[in-house]
């Protein structure tokens, strides 16, 4: 790949990158992607909508096309199931069963409180990012028919974070998910111990069945041990049709920082659209300060200097420090000494950010033995995960530190293209090409400056 340029370019940098061209890129990557009212990750690999891609695509087609990103959104929630949830893949009946592995067979049947007849889907659901992409939306254009695309999603929204709030609740309070897809981040190390509990699958069928490695490095990708335990507690999940009453006597029940606080900022935002439309924002308030004060009660680990994930079925902590562990900083009012400690470790050697050498933030500490800077989700640098994090940033004031992260995105852009995730220390670019958010966030990046606090 070229060299990493000198100079930056965007907000904080000057010089050395075409900014225009990256946001004209940026901008055919989003139409490329496109399929009808909904936009794929990228074309081979993900043929189909995935739930948090199309918030993080909604929040950049705010720069270009605002009401292509409201339909983004109408689309996912069409498919929203009858019991609230929205599902974390919505599969195109265009695309061939066999293009994408587990495909709409390997969820079926979905129960009666799924999804309308006709629509197929998986089970399960992602990181709720959906209200506050909305919002972000209609800050930026407002107007009839923001207005009218509001009183649309309002309730949709209200109803995916009350099945969230209602169904995946656990003894602590938290809201748990139930297979490390729910999570967004898949094959993170903090799921290892828990997925070992788990059991598996058999692995010797995993490698006929995949279709990912056709479009990425197998050194890329999660392995086919990891595979057989994710379709292992795909089907626990499954065969007992989806039904969420004692959560943690399924395989896999954790509850995850990221999860949690993005669910939390999201009530939030919940709530400014609720006063947008004429509703009570008081119970989005309300819930949004009641998980944020568990997440900081429970989740919150002094010797990691982070948040840590707990695994509901034992009542333990797991002891790794991710890029999840430092995104409840989105979250406002934090508990004394929190954003110093938060701060401390997001720029100190487990993560780098300011660090010569270190591009954006990593997804797993660079100084445990088993990061892997390669592969996904246990080391490399994520345009999502760094977008979630500079938005906290800029809420709390910490220009410098946002600038830096906004400069890291540009260069590493710039210097290999919208990929799906990028090497930390390199920079090289990993997974697959032509990658939706990597184009979508690249142009909220480009449009922001690092001082415009939310609160």
């Amino acid at each position: 790949m070229p060299p990493r340029g000198t100079a930056r370019t965007g907000p904080g940098s000057s010089g050395g990158v075409d900014v225009a061209d990256l946001r004209a890129r940026a901008a055919a990557t989003l139409l490329r992607n496109r399929r009808g009212s909904t936009t794929v990750p990228t074309g081979a690999l993900y043929p189909h909508q995935w739930s948090w891609d199309s918030a993080f695509i909604a929040v950049g087609l705010a720069h270009v096309d605002p009401g292509r990103a409201f339909a983004e959104l109408a689309a996912l929630h069409e498919a929203q199931w009858r019991d609230g949830r929205v599902p974390q893949i919505v599969f195109n009946p265009a695309v061939p069963e066999d293009a994408y592995f587990p495909g709409p067979a390997s969820w079926r049947p979905l129960p009666p409180h799924g999804p309308a007849p006709g629509v197929s889907t998986t089970g399960l659901v992602q990181p709720p990012v959906h209200a506050a992409a909305v919002l972000a939306v209609a800050e930026r254009h407002p107007g009839a028919a923001t207005d009218a695309a509001l009183r649309h999603l309002y309730p949709r929204l209200a109803r995916s974070h009350d099945y969230l709030f209602e169904r995946r609740r656990v003894s602590s309070g938290l809201v748990a998910v139930v297979h490390p897809w729910e999570t967004g981040l898949d094959n993170s190390p903090a799921w290892d111990e828990p997925l070992r509990a788990a059991g598996t699958g058999p692995v010797e069928a995993v490698p006929g069945l995949r279709r990912d490695l056709r479009h990425a490095e197998a050194g890329h990708r999660p392995t086919d041990q990891d595979y057989a335990r994710y379709l292992a507690v795909v089907a626990a999940y499954r065969d007992r049709g989806y039904a969420d009453d004692d959560l943690t006597d399924l395989p896999f029940c954790v509850v995850d920082p990221l999860f949690c606080a993005v669910l939390a900022w999201s009530e939030h935002a919940l709530a400014g659209l609720a006063r947008r439309v004429g509703a009570d924002p008081g119970r989005h308030v309300e819930r949004a300060g009641e998980l944020a004060h568990q997440v900081h009660a429970r989740l919150f680990d002094p010797a990691l200097g982070c948040y840590a994930a707990l695994d509901a079925r034992t009542g333990r902590t797991v002891p790794r420090r991710t890029v999840a562990g430092l995104v409840p900083l989105l979250l406002p009012d934090l508990p004394a000494g929190r954003r110093s400690a938060l701060l401390a470790t997001l720029t100190g050697p487990a993560f780098g950010l300011g660090s010569p050498g270190v591009r954006g933030v990593p997804s797993y500490d660079l100084t445990a033995p088993d990061a892997d800077p390669r592969r996904y989700w246990r080391g490399p640098t994520w345009m999502n995960t760094n977008w979630l994090l500079w938005t906290a940033l800029r809420d709390h004031g910490e220009a410098d530190l946002a600038r830096r992260l906004a400069a890291d995105a540009v260069d590493l852009v710039a210097g290999a293209g919208f990929r799906e995730y990028f090497h930390p220390l390199t920079g090289e670019g990993l997974g697959a090409d032509d990658f939706s958010w990597t184009a979508a966030l690249l142009l909220d990046v480009l449009a922001r400056g690092p001082e415009e606090p939310r609160w």
